[in-house]
């Protein structure tokens, strides 16, 4: 049994992405942000101690960390969104399986933070997080080419894990300055399974 732990409006949109990519039965608690803070509930604490989501409950296991979930998942089930040890592949496939978390998302969190501060960060974002923003995005739509996948120009789960990336850089970070992730996103947008995982996470304006 797969429980996902679905914050709206977060990373466990991609988790839900991926599991239906896989065909895998799972069951979704959903959880709202508090409208003010934009924090996560406080009931997430009793799932996992850190109180964040995505948190996923496989067969009374307790997993977080979307990065590590999404290559448990699809390693786990033998699925083609995985790259084999003995790919090629691999490891260009581990490279953006983490690139998204461990790079790419830092500028466009302390963009998110710095403009809660109002005139105070201005100055700080135009001088360091924007060119930071534009240096990891302008590299990922460089890697991307004319092909709409990060991984031997097939689809893979480090497209689902970077997902969030393009998402993020909608709503923050100039996405439209970067034609082939735009292009890459409206493709990974029109997969039936994305459709259905819209329908079980609920409305997910990051994705509009």
């Amino acid at each position: 049994m797969i429980i996902v732990h679905h914050l709206n409006e977060s990373r466990s949109q991609r988790v839900l992405w991926l599991l239906e990519e896989l065909g895998l039965a799972y069951d979704v608690k959903h959880y709202a942000r508090n409208a003010q803070t934009r924090l996560a509930p406080p009931e997430l604490k009793a799932v996992h101690p850190l109180g964040k989501s995505p948190v996923v409950e496989i067969d009374g296991k307790v997993l977080g960390e979307s990065g590590a979930i999404i290559e448990y998942l699809a390693e786990r089930q033998g699925s083609t969104l995985a790259v084999a040890p003995n790919d090629e592949a691999r490891g260009d496939y581990l490279y953006w399986l983490h690139f998204a978390e461990g790079s790419a998302m830092l500028p466009l969190l302390l963009k998110l933070y710095v403009g809660m501060l109002g005139e105070a960060g201005s100055m700080l974002m135009q001088a360091r997080i924007e060119p930071e923003i534009d240096n990891h995005l302008a590299y990922a739509d460089a890697s991307l080419g004319q092909g709409n996948h990060f991984v031997a120009n097939r689809f893979t789960a480090a497209d689902i894990e970077m997902s969030f990336v393009l998402d993020a850089a909608k709503m923050r970070g100039g996405l439209e300055r970067y034609p082939n992730l735009v292009r890459a996103r409206a493709a990974n947008q029109a997969r039936p399974a994305y459709q259905r995982a819209l329908e079980r996470g609920g409305p997910y304006k990051m994705g509009a």
